[in-house]
């Protein structure tokens, strides 16, 4: 039987960046993640314009990308 829990997220995107091959995500505890963007091809394959076109959903739990029907969650990215 599988018994594991639901870990709750304690930590908040807050702010996100981009170079030409990375985002990079500022988390509420002032850790910085830094991922490809091949790992997301929506992404990846939007213009520099439509990548800044982002909002934090769910009070920094996720962020959306409208334009392009993009979302990333902190969960995914720290691997819970």
């Amino acid at each position: 039987m599988n018994t594991s829990a639901v870990k709750p997220i304690t930590v908040f995107a807050t702010e996100l960046r981009f170079d030409n091959e990375t985002l990079h995500v500022r988390l509420s505890d002032g850790r910085e993640i830094s991922v490809p963007l091949e790992w997301f091809p929506r992404l990846r394959n939007a213009s520099a314009e439509q990548r800044t076109k982002w909002r934090l959903i769910g009070n920094g739990v996720g962020i959306h990308w409208e334009e392009i029907d993009e979302d990333i969650s902190v969960a995914g990215l720290l691997g819970y």
